[in-house]
């Protein structure tokens, strides 16, 4: 088995056989659920509709506010307020344990420094929440219903997913971040492909010198990858993480992939000649070296969100000072803003004389939050205005309406805030000091543990029981309607933008369906049942399920594509909108706008009215077509309770 599998199997309840492998169904048993005040705006809806019933463990659910709070909007924005105070009346109601207010943490980082062990399982509202695999376990985002399901439960279901390695070797110079490594991966393997929907394991004799922080950042971005989960094989390195921590420390379970495990690919890169790497807009794997795009010029340098890590930050600083004490004086702007992912990091920074380096090269240190990183905060960028951002989407409008954002590590925006226009950081890296670098960072040489590496403990039946789900309210009927026609990774901020995310009304919500990129979307959908269409990679990005409830509110009839994001495809079932996947080309060059298609979603046949040609779409898994039965995930749970997933994977 893969690293990824024997996660699954240690966790997996009811196994008939001694192994799993991809494409199997299994009931899981889950760790830890987390979330954030804007996915529990939606999370609080699910719970609401199962009756607020006692959650699992509270010991277990970790909650905190970031997505959408700076100190202004606290005071100011009646939309924040409200989330926050959705969030805090939800934890003082449930008494969880892990409840983190507003700019005390990021989401991740907080989680990842002081809790996450490797060998556990952990279910997150945000599809960043791949960046605990850096620890050494099974972590994925999946949408608001899927995590109050999971945390009531404290169990939930998924498919193995096939797994890919990718094998890192030669030693990373000096000044090249996790950033650097994942932006290379990107810009060679490209964004939903070779990693839709699959584990990515990153291995190679390289890794054994990743740093955590490393390892968080190039997890973190597998969302960007398109894997499912990124994971890394916790090791010493991992080990003396965790000795260094008082608590959540004894319960590692230090997995390895066996020598013959399957992996469906594997990619080499070789890291010993990395340069810094930057993304243009408007993706994340539109990459080059910086060199390529020296002398751009920036209207804000943003140095900040949940994958930039202590290690970054630490860097960041020195290479300003560096800088600054080589005679380079920042040029005047507002727009340089600095936040660290946790109040302890700041903390850190502000004993190592590294924030007042941030405030005199003319940045804004603000609290720990998201920041510029979503656009909705109070402060965003403008409509044309270029900034470099250490954060790890690149969007259309990700950073407010009409930015051009480009990515790089923070130290790369740190050298180009000075002269505000990208800047080749490797002259100053040479300067930096790298004693003090070491000295903030606690890189002393630690004792290094000693690790054992595990096998799966496995729970196996010799059969299952159980009484199999059976009919429902899912729409399996047949209709026509005409398209509205998109191509590749559209992603889920173009489906509903981050500042609409708060609204909670289908109609609503649906009234705002790609607000910035076609606004006429509404208004034609209302004229006639709209059929979506489009390419690859439908729904990529954020998990939030807001988006898929605005294709619900906009009273759209069926999705089809080529392929689909995993979180937005396992939020489709969860709302019971109908999705075909059809993969003949010859469909879509038929399917244009506006032409009419009847759909018959029981037999999966889409006809094209005009030609009558008929296409078949894939047979879905028996789990998803259980669920589209039983009308989505609420309503299957209303009806078996909390044997629903016995019942399903039956």
């Amino acid at each position: 088995m893969t690293l990824t599998q024997k996660i699954l199997a240690a966790h997996a309840r009811g196994l008939r056989r001694p192994w799993v492998e991809a494409g199997d169904i299994l009931r899981i048993r889950v760790d830890w659920t987390i979330a954030s005040e804007l996915a529990w705006n939606g999370m609080d809806r699910t719970y609401e509709l199962l009756g607020r019933p006692k959650i699992h463990d509270r010991e277990k659910f970790y909650l905190a506010v970031d997505h959408t709070v700076d100190p202004e909007a606290l005071a100011t924005d009646v939309r924040t307020q409200n989330l926050v105070k959705l969030s805090r009346d939800f934890a003082k109601e449930s008494g969880i344990q892990h409840f983190y207010d507003a700019n005390e943490t990021i989401l991740h980082t907080k989680f990842y420094r002081d809790l996450v062990q490797p060998g556990e399982v952990v279910l997150g509202a945000d599809s960043h929440s791949s960046s605990h695999g850096g620890m050494g376990a099974f972590s994925i985002g999946l949408g608001g219903a899927d995590i109050a399901v999971a945390m009531v439960l404290g169990e939930s279901w998924v498919e193995v997913p096939e797994a890919i390695a990718v094998e890192y070797s030669g030693d990373v110079p000096f000044g090249m971040s996790g950033k650097d490594v994942i932006l290379e991966t990107l810009g060679l393997l490209k964004r939903n492909t070779v990693a839709m929907e699959r584990a990515v394991e990153y291995r190679g004799d390289a890794v054994k010198k990743f740093t955590t922080d490393m390892r968080f950042t190039i997890a973190n971005m597998t969302a960007e990858f398109g894997g499912l989960n990124g994971i890394f094989e916790a090791d010493e390195v991992t080990a003396a993480w965790l000795a260094g921590r008082r608590s959540h420390n004894g319960g590692a379970q230090y997995f390895r992939a066996d020598p013959d495990a399957v992996y469906a690919a594997r990619f080499p890169i070789p890291l010993a000649k990395l340069e810094p790497k930057i993304a243009k807009p408007f993706s994340p794997d539109n990459v080059v070296n910086v060199a390529a795009a020296v002398g751009t010029a920036m209207q804000g340098a943003f140095i900040g969100a949940c994958t930039t890590t202590e290690e970054e930050l630490v860097m960041g600083a020195l290479v300003l000072d560096a800088a600054m004490n080589a005679g380079q004086k920042p040029v005047p702007s507002k727009n340089r803003i600095v936040v660290a992912g946790d109040l302890t990091i700041l903390e850190n920074l502000k004993k190592h004389g590294l924030v007042a380096i941030y405030e005199k090269a003319g940045f804004r240190v603000d609290p720990p939050g998201c920041s510029m990183c979503l656009g909705i905060a109070s402060v965003r960028a403008g409509k044309d205005e270029v900034w470099l951002s250490s954060q790890n989407r690149n969007f259309p409008n990700r950073m407010g309406e009409g930015s051009l954002a480009w990515l790089a590590s923070a130290a790369t925006v740190a050298a180009s805030s000075v002269g505000m226009s990208i800047t080749d950081p490797r002259s100053i890296l040479a300067k930096v000091d790298r004693d003090r670098y070491a000295a903030a960072l606690r890189r002393e040489t630690p004792r290094v543990p000693e690790i054992r590496v595990a096998e799966p403990q496995l729970d196996l039946v010799v059969s299952a029981a159980g009484k199999a789900a059976g009919s429902g309210s899912g729409s399996t009927g047949g209709f026509r309607g005409r398209v509205q026609r998109f191509g590749d990774n559209i992603d889920t901020d173009a489906i509903i933008p981050g500042a609409f995310c708060h609204f909670t009304k289908l109609e609503e919500l649906g009234s705002h369906a790609f607000r910035y990129v076609r606004p006429e979307f509404m208004q034609r959908a209302t004229e006639g049942r709209t059929i979506v269409v489009a390419e690859q990679a439908w729904g990529s990005g954020s998990s939030r399920e807001q988006a898929v409830l605005a294709l619900k509110g906009a009273g759209i009839g069926v999705v089809i594509a080529k392929s689909y994001a995993f979180i937005h495809k396992r939020n489709l079932v969860n709302e019971a909108v109908p999705y075909l996947v059809v993969r003949d080309e010859a469909f879509y060059a038929l399917a244009a706008e506006d032409a009419e298609l009847e759909v018959d979603l029981a037999s999966g046949k889409v006809t094209h009215t005009a030609s009558g040609k008929t296409f078949a779409a894939d047979t879905p898994t028996p789990m998803v077509r259980a669920l589209q039965v039983e009308g989505g995930l609420v309503p299957a749970i209303q009806k078996h309770g909390s044997k629903v997933f016995e019942a399903l994977t039956a």
